[in-house]
């Protein structure tokens, strides 16, 4: 029985965690999804970049897996100067910049914002005193409506993967509908233009460094789990 249901963005923000998981793909309302199953405690879909992707996939794992908790991984950007890459944040709060919703976590400190796009330098300040967050990302508040809808538990894992002095390149653009990421297109885009090609090997080098981070934390958590298990079960006995 799945105990565990990971919502992730992108492979690249996990793969070196699920290197060695179970490739399935099923389908759910039409739509094929690839789960990645590590025995029968955890699952993990990449739904895509931004808030409708991040629903889809999690109605999806829910519906199909019946887990008895959803988490939302994955990167995040830093709204104030202290945070650095690698840091891990669980948040105690998720905020939705589109409504001002939000969902309180039984643990952890911290608050982050979901928003619906890449934001710019100048953004990341305003919207760090507005909401009062620390960080942001673009999947996590819809995560959270669909666990809550389902009466599943919700819990939050991200890292930072860019600080809060660091411009994003326009990347938008290449996000498709469905929230899949064009990398082909990207670097058709940036390899005429030498002038971000330092900037996207800094992006790059710091997305290896939080997927590395992440993934170790998201490893401690599933050793975690499965000792509170085995506790469990030594206790029934």
């Amino acid at each position: 029985m799945i105990k565990v249901a990971i919502v992730a963005a992108l492979e690249r923000e996990i793969r070196p965690l699920v290197k060695n998981w179970r490739l399935v793909e099923r389908e759910h309302e039409g739509k094929r999804f690839k789960f990645l199953e590590d025995g029968s405690k955890v699952v993990l879909v990449c739904g895509g970049i931004g808030p409708q992707a991040a629903r889809r996939a999690t109605e999806a794992v829910i519906a199909l897996y019946q887990p008895g908790i959803v988490q939302s991984v994955g990167f995040a950007g830093a709204l104030e100067p202290a945070l650095r890459v690698g840091d891990i944040l669980s948040p105690a709060r998720v905020i939705d910049a589109g409504d001002g919703s939000s969902v309180i976590i039984d643990s952890g400190s911290g608050v982050l914002l979901t928003f619906t796009s890449i934001v710019t330098l100048g953004q990341k300040a305003k919207l760090a005193e507005a909401y009062g967050a620390q960080a942001i990302d673009m999947e996590a508040s819809a995560v959270a409506k669909s666990a809550r809808c389902h009466r599943v538990h919700f819990a939050v894992t991200k890292v930072i993967s860019d600080e809060f002095d660091f411009a994003m390149p326009a990347m938008d653009r290449f996000v498709s509908s469905d929230g899949q990421f064009h990398s082909g297109r990207f670097l058709g885009f940036v390899g005429v233009r030498p002038w971000l090609w330092a900037k996207v090997i800094r992006l790059a080098r710091r997305s290896h460094k939080a997927a590395r981070t992440l993934c170790h934390e998201l490893h401690r958590q599933g050793m975690q789990l499965e000792r509170t298990a085995e506790l469990d079960s030594s206790l029934r006995v």
